[in-house]
């Protein structure tokens, strides 16, 4: 199977050639009412006759240097394609003014209103826009056309979701993501700590930036004390009023992307007569389809074009014609043989719920495991095998063999398979479970069994069971009370293989996915109740066969970024005499040269979890940032610490930011600070 043009893909209609010739205004200033200047790069067809319709990427990743080599390759062939591409830096970011106060603040959405409205007064725009981001970008697209802005026409959001509890970095099913919060966190404060350009700024930047260190806060305490599903999370969820948006959205994610399910969800909920959906999940994880980790990637900016000139221009090009919902079903390939490239193939689905899937409800004690009574003491440091939970696509963040964490939890494993099963959707798993303890959890894995007794990993779902009628109001377990509960898994399409089999494995502990709970717990699982629920997928062999492929990745305009990568790592180690477990991840990053004023930014990142058998209460979490920052002799660094640990009542935070002016022996301290926290454990 070729990888650059997968057989049985959809073909899209072409979108015309993209042969403007673009013109880079790198800086300009987005005034605000409140005098605040918000920076912005503008990509524009230069010879566009007249004005034309815009695209906003509004994120607070740094237009000059944090993605540049992504904004080139994005914006870049939208202006080929004759639409202004406007990449703006959020308050507080880049060489915007102000001070980042939080994900999504009120803050940043009422500037996004003011940004629309200076994109329409602009001479080279016509008055439409478009809104195009990835995760933070993904996630403002939805909550700004939530607003209704008069300017905006349609969006495309790529893994994010309409649930900031839910499905995010912070929480997952009522369990505090260990692997994520302070790591995030722990990003964010570096982020936020970075300098203004002094290209841009001046003289000034130097008294700009320490004044932004001044008041620069670390996230991690806001979403701390917000440990349920309160008003501080329904904030910025379109889930709470569906109805709100009423432009077009083409919703995108990935199978290895935990925001995936949102894809189907707004399928489901946004009105068709004003929200009309297109979505597409493709096999890739965290990242723009065009720059897919795993592949096959695909002309992602080409679909983009598709969308903007039905919605902005009135292009008859057939592509709310065409199902609304195509899935990458990835072939059954053996464990770690598909890091790269994922085999499969593109399927379509004309609605969602799609009519051609169907609920298979398997009882557990159907499948081998499903006798008698099962004590979960899980070992704590169970789940280094599956990875990072927001995986970016680079080998060391993807799942290993599960086998052995199989070998810790109980499970249930089915027959061989006679023929291949085919899923897509939302897998549940339905168990009935005692404690022994008024705080507990469950993880559950959905795998496939090889021949030779390999494992792979197809889909997670978790279940703190102190939120099992809710995550608003959490109550504490009834020891010796057995609960039936449901755990819904991340959505998932996946084709298990003749031959193998289905197993589904169940324990009490996932680190470091999740936070340990704060006493050692057992969990008696009654092995004889539940069942999984697949949603099962027929295939249509003759409807798929008429599909033709997507384009491959185009090269767009030439531009000054270049983009060296520093590869991530991962290490697993087990101290046999303590019993301690630390998982070390380096992810990968990389060193932006950009050739065109010399600008360079080399990023670094180091997580480290820690946690020793029997005792809850020694998990730690620790990062580290590095941010460089420098032009011939101007060169600058920020370095963050963090750490996170909890007793049977608190959690701990402790946050170190140092910033330094200067390189090498020249290098000097211009400014410090610790930030000390404590937070009451709610349930968690």
């Amino acid at each position: 199977m070729s990888t650059a043009r997968p057989a049985g893909t959809p073909h899209r209609p072409s979108h015309g050639d993209r042969t403007h010739a673009v013109r880079v205004l790198r800086h300009v200033w987005v005034p605000l009412k409140d005098g605040t200047r918000l920076a912005a790069r503008v990509w524009l067809p230069a010879d566009a006759e007249g004005p034309v319709p815009a695209v906003l990427e509004y994120i607070p990743y740094r237009k000059n240097d944090g993605t540049a080599p992504r904004d080139a390759t994005l914006h870049g062939q939208f202006a080929q394609a004759g639409y202004a591409a406007v990449r703006v830096d959020c308050r507080g970011s880049g060489d915007s003014d102000g001070v980042m106060l939080d994900e999504y603040h009120q803050t940043e959405l009422d500037d996004a209103l003011e940004v629309l409205a200076w994109i329409e007064r602009q001479e080279w725009a016509d008055g439409q826009v478009a809104i195009i981001g990835k995760s933070w970008g993904g996630f403002n697209g939805l909550q700004i056309a939530a607003l209704q802005p008069p300017q905006l026409r349609c969006v495309v959001t790529v893994c994010s979701t309409d649930d900031r509890y839910a499905d995010d970095v912070h929480y997952a099913g009522g369990s505090l993501l260990a692997s994520e919060m302070l790591p995030w966190a722990a990003t964010m404060l570096a982020y936020n700590a970075r300098p203004h350009d002094p290209a841009v700024l001046g003289d000034a930047w130097r008294a700009e930036w320490l004044d932004r260190l001044d008041k620069t806060v670390p996230y991690a305490e806001e979403w701390l004390t917000h440990q349920r599903r309160d008003a501080y999370w329904r904030h910025g969820s379109v889930c709470e009023d569906y109805s709100a948006i009423k432009v077009p959205v083409y919703a995108v994610g990935g199978w290895l992307d935990p925001y995936r399910g949102a894809v189907f969800r707004l399928m489901e909920h946004l009105d068709p007569a004003t929200a009309p959906v297109k979505a597409m999940v493709g096999p890739w994880a965290h990242t723009y389809p065009h720059q897919a980790e795993p592949g096959p990637a695909m002309d992602f900016q080409g679909e983009c074009v598709r969308w903007f000139d039905h919605w902005m221009r009135g292009a008859d090009n057939g592509i709310m014609d065409e199902p609304r919902l195509h899935a990458w079903i990835p072939e059954s390939t053996p464990v770690g043989s598909d890091r790269e490239i994922r085999p499969g193939r593109w399927t379509a689905e004309p609605s969602w719920p799609a009519p051609g899937v169907t609920a298979r409800r398997i009882p557990l004690a159907e499948l081998g495991g499903g006798e008698g009574t099962a004590l979960l003491r899980s070992p704590l440091p169970l789940g280094a095998a599956s990875g990072d939970f927001l995986k970016f696509g680079d080998i060391p963040g993807q799942y290993g063999d599960q086998a052995a964490d199989d070998g810790r939890s109980h499970t249930f494993t089915g027959p061989v398979l006679e023929e291949t099963t085919e899923i897509l959707g939302v897998p549940e798993v339905s168990l009935r479970v005692t404690s022994d303890r008024p705080q507990a959890q469950l993880a559950v894995r959905l795998c496939e069994v090889f021949p030779d007794g390999s494992a792979k990993l197809v889909t997670t779902g978790l279940l703190n069971l102190t939120h099992r009628d809710g995550h608003a109001e959490p109550e504490p377990l009834e020891p010796g009370r057995a609960y039936e509960v449901s755990v819904p898994l991340f959505a998932i399409g996946h084709a298990f293989g003749a031959g193998n089999r289905i197993r589904v494995a169940v324990s009490a502990s996932l680190w470091p996915w999740a936070w340990p709970s704060p006493e050692k717990v057992t969990v008696e699982l009654d092995a004889s109740y539940g069942e999984l629920t697949l949603p099962v997928r027929a295939p249509r062999p003759a409807e798929e066969a008429a599909l033709r492929p997507y384009d491959p990745p185009r090269e767009g305009p030439p531009h000054s970024i270049e983009l060296t990568g520093i590869p991530g790592d991962r290490t697993v180690t087990l101290d046999l005499e303590t019993g301690e477990q630390t998982v070390t991840t380096t992810p990968a990053d990389g060193t932006m040269v950009d050739h065109a004023d010399g600008l360079t930014r080399t990023g670094s990142d180091l997580n480290r979890f820690r946690l020793t058998e029997g005792d809850p209460l020694s998990a730690v979490v620790e990062c580290e940032r590095d941010e460089a920052i420098s032009r011939g002799e101007w060169a600058t660094r920020v370095h963050t610490r963090s750490r996170m640990t909890a007793d049977a009542t608190d959690f701990l935070v402790v946050n170190t930011l140092t910033a330094y002016e200067g390189s090498g022996a020249d290098e000097r301290q211009v400014f410090a600070r610790t930030w000390t926290f404590s937070v009451s454990r709610d349930q968690v």
